[in-house]
């Protein structure tokens, strides 16, 4: 699992700088392709469910899902979320950033970027073998709430393995010291998706692509996160 988040780092590294005004998100979706065919891997979102793509692009009020086109040119002041997965020898790994296109965001998007890749490494932070699944999305919602953004509750992280999607589910909201323990050997994808505006959702005719109902701006990062008799090993870091 190591070695697939490896895969997915050095990609995600790749698109982030690809990421510029002009370019499309067909173009991240073909540098992504071709990295991860170079490196040994399967990319591990194409065909899931359906999904036409092997990554999931998703532009400012684009919450998660966003499917990579050659129409959709970025523009400066976006934002996109670029969702990667792979598999090597059966395991996958997975995980998100969300870049900002150009020089010249907003103040309000600069601060929801760093608000939520804020409150991922809190909630990593509280990774440890007794922890409970409430304490992670307790440490999500409190930094996310206390800067007056909002945390989508309609998607969350879950566990990883030899499936892409496992039980448990790892809420980005709840209360410290309800739900499963974490036990060692256990591996999960924590993904705060924030919004400036309020938490409602919902997913365009496509049947992909998730935005936000009142049309604000959306971040999204993603980290494959290991359970370790002395705390949490990020995996795709």
């Amino acid at each position: 699992m190591r070695r697939a988040g490896q895969v997915v780092r050095e990609v995600l590294e790749l698109v982030r700088g690809l990421v510029k005004p002009g370019a499309t998100t067909l173009d991240l979706e073909k540098a992504a392709e071709a990295r991860i065919k170079e490196l040994g891997a399967k990319p591990a979102f194409k065909g899931y469910h359906g999904f036409p793509c092997v990554l999931c692009t998703s532009v400012n009020s684009e919450v998660v899902h966003g499917i990579p086109s050659a129409k959709r040119v970025l523009k400066e002041g976006d934002i996109v979320s670029v969702d990667c997965g792979a598999i090597v020898d059966g395991y996958f790994g997975d995980s998100a950033i969300t870049v900002p296109v150009g020089q010249k965001i907003a103040p309000d998007t600069a601060r929801l970027l760093k608000v939520t890749e804020d409150s991922l490494h809190k909630a990593i932070a509280v990774v440890k073998p007794g922890a409970t699944l409430g304490d992670i999305g307790a440490a999500v919602q409190t930094v996310v709430e206390a800067e007056g953004f909002s945390v989508v509750r309609d998607f969350v992280g879950h566990g990883i393995g030899s499936n892409m999607h496992e039980e448990p589910q790892v809420p980005n909201f709840g209360e410290a010291g309800r739900g499963m323990k974490l036990r060692a050997g256990m591996v999960i994808a924590i993904e705060p998706m924030v919004n400036v505006g309020k938490p409602d959702v919902k997913v365009l005719k496509d049947g992909w692509t998730a935005v936000t109902n009142d049309g604000s701006m959306s971040a999204h990062f993603e980290h494959t996160v290991a359970v370790t008799d002395t705390g949490a090993r990020i995996l795709t870091e």
